[in-house]
Parts: structure tokens; sequence; C-alpha cells
């Protein structure tokens, strides 16, 4: 074994023209979180804990789009996702249509560990939240006053294309703008990747993966992403750990991360390679990017589009904090 390894993700797709002090905040926040990761595993946390652990302050913190601060449907609400998953035995939890659980990425686990299920949506995760007594909230707490006018924007525009966290006022595109994506064959107006993913392979070798996100703005009510579906915005086995943001109807079609785990078992491709891979012959005209551990301790990221927020660190010293390819 190569030591433990930690990466964290904020999101793929940056707006290029995203001021430096936004910049700059999203690189404290990966930092303080890469810090929370590495005291965690040098304290001997297991791979699942430290994943969950790391996933909860990313969706404490409004910065991103996950928890405090989702993107907002069409009616002005929040829908959460989230999926956590642990190597050994493969053993997961998903959660999706959550609109009162403080920590979606927690009671994704509790899903995992306390049902007979793999997956709880809407109402009935809403229930098992109620019974298992996770920590509840009104709606009204994720919502920010930044989103809600992000939302107007998307609603007066047709087909725009800009990161919804640009500060208001700064908008770059009008909405006589053609949109440059489409989503899966139509235009869609606003764009926001930004979930948000941690990886981790303790110093036993263990992997694990968790995502979290308050999914597109403007999305339509009911609409399940890549997020919490096991295979595709998260997977986790005895080789790797990955995490996927971005188009996420593009990734449940390339079924990204169990792919990245797929390629280094029957092509025999190390870490980077296979992410490599996966990203160039995987998404066919979709945008994403993501974050993956293997059980030797290395780590690796890989995105198609306009940067990705994302840390990295491992037991040896190394450790990285970006948001533009290098």
């Amino acid at each position: 074994m190569g030591g433990w390894a930690i990466a964290v993700h904020g999101g793929a797709g940056v707006d290029p023209n995203l001021p430096m002090e936004r910049q700059e905040q999203a690189k404290q926040l990966l930092t303080r979180c890469l810090n929370l990761g590495i005291s965690a595993l040098r304290s001997d946390l297991a791979a699942i804990d430290v994943v969950e652990l790391v996933v909860r302050e990313l969706e404490t913190d409004p910065f991103f789009n996950s928890g405090r601060g989702s993107a907002l449907t069409e009616k002005g609400t929040v829908e959460m996702e989230a999926s956590i998953m642990d190597g050994p035995k493969r053993r997961c939890g998903a959660v999706s249509g959550l609109t009162t659980v403080k920590n979606p990425i927690s009671l994704a686990r509790l899903v995992m560990e306390k049902s007979p299920h793999s997956y709880l949506a809407f109402s009935g995760a809403e229930d098992f939240a109620r019974q298992q007594g996770v920590e509840l909230v009104e709606n009204e707490y994720f919502i920010t006053e930044e989103n809600v006018g992000m939302l107007k924007l998307a609603k007066e525009a047709n087909t725009i294309l800009f990161d919804y966290r640009i500060p208001l006022g700064m908008e770059s595109c009008s909405s006589g703008v053609e949109s440059p994506l489409h989503m899966n064959g139509l235009p869609i107006s606003v764009y926001a990747p930004e979930t948000v993913g941690c990886v981790v392979v303790d110093n036993q070798g263990r992997c694990a993966a968790a995502t979290s996100t308050g999914g597109l703005m403007n999305k339509m009510t009911g609409r399940i992403g890549d997020s919490p579906l096991i295979g595709a915005g998260t997977y986790a086995g005895d080789l790797c750990g990955v995490s996927c943001t971005g188009e996420g109807e593009a990734i449940i079609r390339g079924t990204l991360a169990r792919e990245v785990a797929a390629v280094m078992e029957y092509k025999g491709l190390g870490l980077q390679e296979a992410v490599d891979f996966v990203i160039k012959e995987r998404l066919d005209d979709g945008k994403a990017g993501l974050i993956a551990v293997s059980n030797k301790g290395e780590v690796a990221c890989g995105f198609n589009c306009t940067g990705m927020f994302r840390g990295c660190a491992t037991e040896d010293g190394f450790m990285e904090v970006g948001i533009w390819e290098q």
C-alpha cells in the first residue's frame, strides 16, 4: 500500500472570468476541507468516515452547490441529492429529492448502514430521515439571496450559459446569446455544475467516495442527476474511489465513475491513465470532470471543460489546490 490519499472537488465548468476574489474564496474552502480530511486520516479514521466528514463541511458552507447554497428548482425550492460508497464489499447509500435534511450525505450513509435498501428518494427519504433522528431544517435554510437572484435571471433568459456563482450585476451574457451547451439535445438556460465530492484511500488501502449536490439551477422539479447514482456520479471498490461533476445527463450515459474502475480492472490501466481515457472516450459531447484515488495511494483528476474546483493531498506530503488546467 502506498499510504493515504485524498481529493476533493467543488464542481467542474468554471466561468473563465470568475473574479479573483471568488477564486481565492474557493481555494480557501477547498484547502480547509483538505486539511480537515488530512487531520482525520492522520488520526486513522477509515476512508468512509473521512469522505462523509469532508462532504458535510462542504454542504454546510454556502459557497458551492450542495446543502446550504444549493441551486434552486424552477419553483424556487431546493431538492438535494447525494450518494456515498465504501469500497470494501462495495456498500453504498443514496438519496434524492431532499428538502429538509441539513446534511444529505449523512442520510445517504444511514441508508447504507441502517436500511435494507441502497437508495431512498423524496417523501420516503424524508420519512427515513425523521425515523433516524437526523437534523432537519426548513427549506429556506438552504436558499441564499444570491441564488434567488440567479434563478430570476435564469427565468428571464431564453438560452444563455453562465456560471451561476457570478455575483449579481457582473453577468457577461444576455438573453439574446445562443447557448453553446445542450443537454439531451436541448439547449439549457443555466448550467450549475458545482457539485461537491470527496474521494479517499486510507492507510489500509480502503477506498471510499461521496458526492452531494443541489443539481441544476432552474431545473424541473423531480429531476435526478448523476450525483446520487452509484456507478455514474459515485463509485468505490477494491481498486479506486471516484466522484464526478458536470453535465449529469452525460455522466449518467457514460456510467463515468464505474468506467474508471472498469478500465483499471479490465484494461490494466493506471489511475491517471484510466481517468484520462474515460474523460476522452466516454463523455461523447458532454462536459464533466472527476477526482479519483487508488488503493496504492495515488490521486488523479481530469476534466474536459473550463476549469474544475479541486484539491488533493497524499501521505508523502504532496498537496495541491487548483481551478484551471495546468
